[in-house]
């Protein structure tokens, strides 16, 4: 049973950084590989963070099946200690997601961020009335995320907020300033908001202005000490740090991240490799990086200062 009422989630998430932890396969049959994957999440909770999403984008939630989602979340559940979020997600067409909403209470997590719909494209009203269904659903904080075929105008996202008193968040993975603005103008403090878009550090302090406190950093899962000295310089507004560590790593590694589509989440396996922390390989039709370019991601690692053991 979830520690957090909705209210107490939104808070919670708003006001730290958040970790989508990867999900661990086998080397032979990428089977998922649940010892390795408690001990991760075991690692990463030790450090203060808004909560730990299972299987979402970083955690190859498109390449799970709706049982080896529920073994996940459920796993992450169970090793997290008291008093960190698991949030799990939901996703595809609307009934699907109603059932991955109830498999999350079932296996005790704090919270749903929601996918947008498989494949098809939708309007504003049929948008809503997917979000709407998931909310009825369940008892637990809604976070939805906007990208792609789904984005929620202010108009949709207010309507939402004043029908489902469990959405507590709005994750943007757009990019659009302009969008932005008017969503955190409409509604306020009503939801927390997410910074959404990959390795989104790289955006995390003009994003502050807009409302957006915190964001999922993927960089977390192999560097956490580095992740959270970013995220500390972003709420501080130190500008000249944040600069700083873009410069020295996080712009040299979206450069390798942009090699190939799904790189992503492919260079955050990587990183784990790099660090001693290895997941094992990403699913199809996801591709590992290259051996030249883990030595690449290797060396550039290697130029800051410590390592997160």
């Amino acid at each position: 049973m979830t520690s957090f009422s909705p209210s107490e989630l939104g808070r919670r998430i708003g006001s730290g950084l958040l970790s989508f932890p990867v999900t661990h396969f086998t080397a032979d049959d990428l089977s998922f590989d649940e010892g390795a994957y408690r001990s991760n999440v075991e690692r990463l909770s030790a450090y203060e963070v808004g909560g730990l999403f299972a299987a979402g984008g970083t955690g190859e939630f498109f390449s799970l099946t709706a049982t080896e989602t529920e073994q996940v979340v459920t796993a992450a559940v169970q090793a997290a200690p008291e008093g960190t979020p698991i949030l799990a997600p939901a996703g595809y067409g609307t009934r699907t997601a109603v059932e991955y909403a109830r498999a999350a209470e079932r296996a005790g997590a704090d919270g749903i961020l929601l996918f947008p719909p498989y494949l098809t494209e939708a309007g504003q009203d049929g948008l809503a009335a997917h979000v709407a269904a998931v909310c009825r659903a369940t008892s637990l904080g809604v976070i939805v995320y906007g990208r792609a075929n789904a984005t929620y105008t202010a108009d949709t996202l207010a309507r939402l907020a004043d029908a489902c008193p469990n959405l507590i968040g709005y994750k943007d993975g757009t990019g659009d300033i302009d969008a932005m603005t008017r969503i955190y103008t409409r509604l306020g403090d009503r939801l927390s908001y997410v910074g959404g878009l990959p390795t989104a550090e790289t955006y995390a302090l003009p994003y502050l202005e807009l409302g957006v406190t915190t964001y999922s950093s993927a960089i977390f899962n192999f560097l956490p000490d580095f992740a959270l000295r970013f995220y500390g310089a972003v709420r501080a507004r130190q500008h000249d740090t944040v600069r700083a560590l873009l410069k020295d790593f996080v712009l040299p590694y979206t450069e390798i991240r942009n090699r190939q589509p799904g790189y992503a989440v492919s260079i955050v396996k990587a990183g784990m490799t790099a660090t001693g922390h290895g997941a094992g390989p990403v699913r199809p039709p996801l591709t590992d990086l290259t051996r030249g370019e883990l030595a690449e991601l290797s060396a550039l690692i290697g130029t800051l200062p410590t390592v997160a053991a």
